[in-house]
């Protein structure tokens, strides 16, 4: 702290928030542009779930709209793939891409992905931490208590480390996704490039994330240290 002023947050935090910033930017921009072409075999967002489930062999697993944007996702202990309104009845190359990705973490948990398993192993410390870490390593330094502040520490690390296993499951769904399109012909080559680039610039927002992240965790690292 200089003056009142955390220069680790502006040094290290603060141009990791504006990347993300323009990674979303990116995102919005990209799902924009290519939710407005659409594909000629005119499948939706809902079609396209349904065929990769069928293609893959699996049955229990359902596909449903949700409302919002972006809130497309599958969720393993329900076995459902909730697609938002503009991805569920749409047939756009966006709308498509997204929904085959979604369902490609699906044939991720129907296939025993390992990364999968490493990230649900991960979870619940992350859980923790992402509320919890935060606060009480800012307290352990503020009132000069190593003890906590190494736990707000070793908690905000695990947020970091799921972030990092997070990561290779993502790009894994997306190329699951652009192959079966690819297999299934529901996007033609030309079709398929347009997918990947929203594929891709929603990837980038998970490596903002990541280096947002490891940068809040430079810095509470750094401060804790000065502290002490």
């Amino acid at each position: 702290m200089y003056y009142g002023i955390d220069i680790y947050y502006i040094i290290l935090v603060i141009p990791a928030i504006i990347l993300s910033m323009i990674a979303q930017a990116k995102v919005s921009g990209t799902f924009k542009k290519y939710s407005s072409i659409f594909s000629k075999k005119g499948m939706t967002g809902e079609d396209t779930a349904n065929l990769i489930m069928m293609k893959n062999g699996i049955s229990d697993v359902t596909v449903k709209p949700i409302k919002g944007q972006p809130t497309d996702n599958f969720n393993p202990r329900t076995k459902e793939i909730s697609l938002s309104e503009p991805v569920y009845n749409s047939s756009s190359i966006a709308a498509i891409g997204v929904a085959a990705h979604e369902s490609g973490h699906a044939v991720q948990h129907h296939t025993g992905y390992l990364a999968i398993k490493l990230r649900n192993a991960v979870l619940p410390a992350a859980q923790i931490g992402s509320s919890a870490a935060m606060p009480m390593a800012l307290l352990g330094i503020v009132f000069g208590m190593p003890a906590l502040i190494n736990a707000g520490i070793l908690l905000f690390s695990a947020v970091v480390l799921f972030q990092v296993v997070t990561l290779p499951v993502e790009f894994n769904a997306s190329r699951r996704a652009v192959t079966i399109l690819r297999e299934t012909g529901v996007l033609s080559e030309e079709e398929l490039v347009g997918a990947k680039k929203v594929l891709s610039a929603a990837a980038l927002t998970y490596v903002a994330a990541i280096l947002t992240s490891l940068m809040s965790l430079i810095r509470l690292i750094l401060l804790s240290r000065r502290r002490r």
